[in-house]
């Protein structure tokens, strides 16, 4: 009897599954934004955008839909979209961006989709798969700010103690030197790991940075994600 219901919930099961590809094709381009017929999406949704083949590599463009107008899909690339053209086949992956996260990363530098930029190697899979859009915590669950946390820079040690979950802001002119404390900063702190974002720096400054004003010891305990202003 058991085996019979087993059967018949199986038979249910593949009755209501669909066990084809959707696919879609792109119909036009407007500035950044990508406009598809054909596809089945919710908004989140990474979609694949296949570039080139008949004779040329194939590229596998990533983007994810960000809205919908008048029946068609609309992408926003990950990635720079030269040669996507009229037709190019979009396929749904029916999931969000996820980056892996796990010790691994320490003391690497990467881009925005996880993707290491320093010449190391590949990242050794494993460890968890994190959205890359978090959950805001609930502010009545949030800790007091109450223990100090020591950044290795005696003014700011002495005069303006930063506390323990806490947020400050450095702001100053051009040359005044951000990156260079944010360095004696991520060095000297006394955390476990530093997770720096470059997002919007010159592509010509990020080497500086990491040789002059970071260091071999400040990398060794750091992630450094890197989108500079040349990138999307």
């Amino acid at each position: 009897m058991r085996l019979r219901e087993e059967t018949r919930e199986l038979r249910q099961a593949i009755r209501l599954e669909n066990f084809f590809t959707s696919c879609g094709k792109v119909e036009q381009i407007v500035g950044t934004i990508i406009e598809a017929v054909g596809l089945t999406c919710n908004i989140g949704d990474v979609c694949e955008i296949t570039v080139g083949g008949s004779g040329t590599k194939e590229v596998k463009v990533l983007a994810e839909t960000v809205g919908f107008k008048s029946g068609k899909t609309l992408l926003m690339p990950y990635e720079n979209i030269d040669g996507i053209g009229y037709g190019n086949v979009v396929y749904n992956t029916g999931r969000k961006l996820r980056i892996p996260m796990s010790s691994a990363l320490i003391g690497r530098i990467i881009d925005a989709m996880g993707n290491p930029l320093d010449g190391l190697g590949p990242i050794e899979s494993g460890g968890e798969l994190y959205a890359i859009n978090g959950e805001p915590s609930n502010p009545m669950l949030r800790p007091q700010i109450s223990e100090p946390i020591e950044l290795g820079v005696k003014a700011i040690d002495g005069m303006i103690t930063i506390g323990k979950g806490q947020r400050i802001g450095i702001f100053a002119g051009s040359g005044v030197g951000k990156s260079t404390l944010m360095g004696m900063i991520a060095r000297n702190v006394s955390a476990d790991v530093n997770v720096i974002g470059l997002v919007g720096e010159r592509g010509r400054e990020l080497m500086e940075f990491i040789k002059r004003d970071l260091g071999e010891e400040g990398l060794k305990r750091s992630v450094i994600v890197v989108a500079t202003s040349d990138s999307s």
